[in-house]
């Protein structure tokens, strides 16, 4: 066996032999004698063993080259542009590869362009050798050598639209179909150039999962256009990382469409009895109080804003502020809601509490605040999952304490009969009464709203803004003077 047959056997890469015999040669004449075959051979045996990667996940920007094995996704277009000092214009292709790590888009160039647009196709293999770098998008590697490799088998799925869940670093040409789960306001920033820039986000889930989409300049404006509940595309995307989270960013070339399509978006949310402090963690519930909007300096003279929530869900109750435009939110009593990427601090009285910033997600499930001269979707016997029962692992009011001021029992003269056109009556002094409403004056006396009227009620019950209680007692003077409060 020669010194270079031994070397490559121990040699732990996808070379054949002839190929490493080349290479040796190559390296000896570059070496111009100042290495005999047996070095030259341990040399490239470790310029291939740091090239070759086990995966697309360990391809880095500072790479000399890389060596890998991956399936091709999709295919754009020739883009041609003009080189300094020659006659020629040069030509790219970027092409997505990915193997069950992640994805990169390859770049090929000139003659290697022209060959991709002619003879490549989406889920062939490919065995490419070439440089990493940092590109517009994410890593990016410039082909150097590349051919078809139709012995491997790549897991990969070949698909146009992605999930949350199947999106990976440095993916491009992404596109993918979600619920607006929250917006964001357009804000502008200095480039170094010289020239504004714009930015917004938006959040989008599906049934995977959520991610934040990041709205650059000619797309910043979107978000301003969608509202949460609405389904959007987003069209040809790419995927950075942002704090250790992926992210989903969309420039000049993408763009964000409504659709009718049909996506679920259920949140999996921590228990608040099991949060802890310095947690960034997702929790629903439905919200008992709500305080009003403040507004105060910070230490730089702007002025910020913030507004304090409580939220229950069925093993306990935790205090959220919501910071920033989250504070102007429309969210009360009764609404059901999701609250994504929240951080868990201590609060007032060594309580915990939740901190919604630019970065947590706030969405309404459920509105029961809104719907006022209405039926509320609480006091809907056949919504199972409404009100505050669904989350406070309450019995929940039944049909007849659904609160509101009983109606008259009398028939009407009308031809309809008893159901048309039945009003609710005042309540008369000394009428026995229960009246259920959630707490929008906690002091003396105690106001409840049901959504259609408000009963003051006397009572030394402790009872908490935002809650909602049912009151039975006497009526006299117009206020309900209460035995029982629960």
């Amino acid at each position: 066996m020669s010194d270079i047959e031994g070397v490559y056997e121990d040699l732990e890469a996808d070379v054949s032999l002839e190929e490493f015999r080349e290479a040796v040669e190559a390296k000896v004449e570059q070496m111009g004698g100042l290495a005999d075959e047996e070095t030259a051979a341990m040399l490239v045996a470790h310029e291939i063993g740091e090239s070759e990667v086990g995966g697309i996940a360990d391809i880095e920007p500072g790479m000399e080259e890389a060596k890998f094995v991956a399936k091709v996704l999709s295919i754009g277009d020739v883009r041609t542009f003009e080189r300094d000092g020659e006659d020629e214009d040069g030509r790219v292709v970027n092409v997505e590869v990915a193997d069950e790590t992640g994805s990169v888009r390859a770049a090929f160039w000139d003659e290697h362009a022209e060959a991709a647009t002619e003879e490549l196709e989406e889920g062939q293999v490919l065995r490419i050798k070439g440089r990493p770098k940092e590109g517009f998008s994410g890593v990016e590697v410039s082909v150097d050598d590349v051919e078809p490799d139709p012995d491997t088998e790549i897991d990969v799925q070949v698909s146009d639209t992605h999930t949350v869940e199947a999106l990976s670093l440095g993916l491009s040409n992404v596109n993918l179909v979600g619920l607006v789960l929250d917006t964001d306001s357009v804000r502008t920033f200095d480039r170094d150039d010289g020239s504004e820039g714009k930015v917004s986000n938006l959040v989008l889930g599906d049934e995977t999962g959520r991610i934040r989409v990041t709205l650059w300049d000619e797309q910043a404006d979107l978000a301003t256009e969608f509202d949460p509940g609405e389904t959007v595309e987003v069209i040809d995307g790419y995927v950075k990382e942002r704090d250790g989270n992926l992210e989903l960013h969309v420039g000049n070339r993408g763009a964000v469409e409504e659709v009718d399509e049909e996506v679920e978006y259920v949140p999996e949310s921590t228990p608040i009895e099991d949060l802890e402090i310095e947690q960034t963690v997702d929790i629903a519930g439905v919200v008992r109080s709500a305080d009003p909007k403040r507004t105060f300096d910070r230490d730089d003279g702007s002025e910020g804003q913030v507004r304090n929530i409580r939220v229950q869900d069925a093993t306990g109750d935790i205090r959220v502020a919501l910071w920033g435009d989250k504070a102007d939110i429309d969210v009360g009593p009764g609404d059901e809601v999701a609250l994504g990427d929240v951080e868990i601090q201590d609060g007032w009285q060594d309580d915990l509490e939740a901190s919604a910033g630019w970065q947590s997600t706030i969405t309404v499930l459920e509105s029961d605040s809104g719907n006022a001269g209405g039926e509320s979707a609480a006091d809907d016997p056949s919504n199972e999952n409404a009100g505050l029962s669904a989350f406070a692992g309450d019995d929940g009011p039944s049909e007849a304490d659904s609160g509101g001021s009983p109606a008259s029992s009398d028939e009407s003269d009308d031809a309809g009969g008893a159901d048309a056109g039945v009003e609710a009556d005042e309540p008369t002094d000394g009428e026995e009464l229960e009246f259920t409403g959630v707490v929008v004056q906690a002091g003396d006396p105690v106001v409840l709203d049901d959504g259609e009227s408000t009963m003051s009620v006397a009572t030394d019950a402790d009872v908490g803004l935002g809650e909602e209680v049912t009151a039975r007692g006497i009526v006299r003077d117009g206020r309900l003077e209460a035995n029982d409060v629960f």
